[in-house]
This record gives structure tokens, sequence and C-alpha cells, in this order.
């Protein structure tokens, strides 16, 4: 129902794509900056998940966010989560 780079609002404009591409800078940033304050990454990214999964939720309700982490075993076993080699 959610193709793999479109928000959940398919009425947000293409200019969503970049502020999506921002904001993963800054959380890029965040958990670099957590791991070197000696946070261990497994923690910071399951923390993460529940918020991200948190705010969804929030702006989204609970089925469409349900049905957007229905579609996420298949991308996370087809690469879509993976970077370098694959495991």
């Amino acid at each position: 129902m959610f193709p793999d780079d479109l928000p959940l609002d398919s009425t947000l404009s293409e200019d969503h794509g970049d502020a999506r591409r921002v904001a993963y800078g800054y959380v890029e940033d965040a958990f670099a900056e957590a791991q070197q304050d000696g946070l261990d990454s497994d923690a910071l990214a399951h923390a993460a998940l529940f918020a991200a999964f948190r705010t969804l939720v929030e702006t989204y309700g609970e089925e469409a966010s349900a049905v957007f982490a229905e579609a996420l075993p298949d991308k996370i076993r087809s690469g879509a989560f993976s970077s370098g080699t694959r495991h």
C-alpha cells in the first residue's frame, strides 16, 4: 500500500523526500553522538524504533502504522536497510 520512499500521507509534496533526507542526517548524527557517549548502539536502535513508531501512530493512527509495519519484513529481507555486505 505504501511504496518504499513515500510518506504514509500521499498528499504530501515531493519536497517531503528532501526533508526526510535531512532528518535522516540528524538521526545519524544523534546515533554517532550517543555512541561517542558510550551508549550501546542496540539500545539506541530500539529506542529510536519505539520513538518512530510512537510518532507514526500519533500521526497516522494504529491501523495505517500497522499496515506500514507489515511491509517491513520484506523490505529488510530484500536489503532496503542494508549498507555494505549482506548477511
